[in-house]
């Protein structure tokens, strides 16, 4: 997508006046001083800023399943449990084999044991040990626990479930069957990021750490964000066109806003401050020179002014004018009968900035 220069503060919209004729009067603008802001344009989806896909690390038969969906969870939360009988037991054998491990050792110190004796005495302790920490690790893995606090939105499992990942034997062919953990699925409530993708030919200007506005489908209210993350790897839109992955953290909390809704965000690449400028129309040229006609006193006088980048249809003002100057901006020539509303002679507001639609953004430059 092209990119939007957004002028972020300035002067009132022009009212035009028309006749009969189509032609409209010339009126006056304040020169002013603005925040110019270049901004790229991404749309994407709104999506939870995590989700966690909660299993159980260990086999077993599910013996409680303690949410639902819809349920809203903390972290560490019980989410459900397995019998942990088995796990108990060898978590108790291992212990024993540990305190086994180290009677040997201590034994064969007291006998005077050779060097290599104690060795292996010492690594069986330190074996010994490794396999209790594993089984105590079992034990607490039979209570699955919520990861990241949020809202459960699936629940794959149910009281009698065998889970985890086992091999069985064969039963009618000769291959061997698995069951893998379900899982119990949970995104986060109230925090968002936006996946979005933007042209190729703006990736460029994009990095982590910009500010971002993104409007949504059914938010009234403005979102503001940051970009996260910029994707290195090229995508194909469903126009065909190339396009790269953003995403973008949606700032604070939102409780109005939901996964799967449609955004679109304005991703600012460019700000200036406090840049003098007067509409493009005030401007003429002449044997190279750059002009506009100033009001002072009531009297018209010509200036001459140096101008820098244009702005949509505005113009940077690098000399030659101060900010509270007021400039007389030329009307516009209509065609006679080109009108909607059928009426004439009256006055008519258009939108702010001018009376037509600016053309893009590659077209404008300053008047030659």
């Amino acid at each position: 997508m092209p990119l939007v220069l957004v002028v972020a503060a300035g002067g009132g919209g022009w009212l035009m006046t028309r006749d009969s004729s189509g032609a409209t009067a010339s009126t006056t603008e304040t020169v002013s001083s603005q925040t110019i802001q270049q901004t790229v344009s991404a749309d994407g989806t709104i999506a939870a800023r995590t989700t966690a896909d909660e299993s159980f690390a260990v086999s077993g038969t599910v013996t409680r399943v303690a949410v639902a969906e819809g349920d809203r969870v903390r972290k560490g939360a019980v989410l459900a449990v397995v019998d942990s009988d088995a796990l108990v037991a060898a978590r108790e054998a291992a212990e024993s084999s540990l305190e086994a491990a180290e009677s040997q050792l201590d034994d064969d110190q007291d006998a005077g044991a050779s060097d290599v004796q104690l060795a292996a005495d010492q690594a069986n302790v330190v074996s010994a040990r490794a396999t209790l920490a594993d089984a105590r690790q079992a034990v607490d893995d039979a209570t699955l626990r919520a990861t990241v606090a949020g809202t459960v939105t699936s629940v794959g499992i149910g009281k009698g479930d065998s889970v985890g990942t086992s091999t069985t034997a064969p039963t009618v062919d000769t291959s061997t069957t698995s069951t893998e953990t379900s899982a119990i699925t949970i995104v986060s409530t109230g925090s968002f990021v936006v996946d979005a993708t933007v042209a190729a030919e703006d990736v460029d200007q994009l990095k982590k750490g910009l500010q971002a506005e993104v409007s949504a489908t059914g938010v009234d209210d403005t979102i503001y964000g940051t970009v996260s993350e910029v994707g290195l790897v090229a995508q194909t839109n469903d126009s065909g066109a190339a396009v790269f992955p953003v995403t973008i953290d949606v700032t604070g909390r939102q409780e109005d806003l939901y996964a799967g809704v449609s955004a679109t965000a304005s991703i600012v690449v460019k700000q200036v401050p406090d840049v003098l400028t007067v509409p493009s129309r005030a401007l003429s040229t002449d044997d190279g020179a750059t002009y506009v006609t100033r009001v002072v006193d009531g009297d018209e006088v010509r200036t001459e002014i140096e101008i820098g980048e244009a702005y949509g249809m505005s113009t940077e003002v690098t000399s030659g004018l101060e900010e509270g100057d007021e400039v007389v901006v030329p009307g516009f020539t209509r065609p006679t009968g080109s009108d909607d509303d059928g009426g004439g002679g009256e006055q008519r507001q258009m939108f702010p900035g001018g009376g037509q639609l600016p053309p893009s953004f590659d077209e404008m430059g300053p008047p030659q």
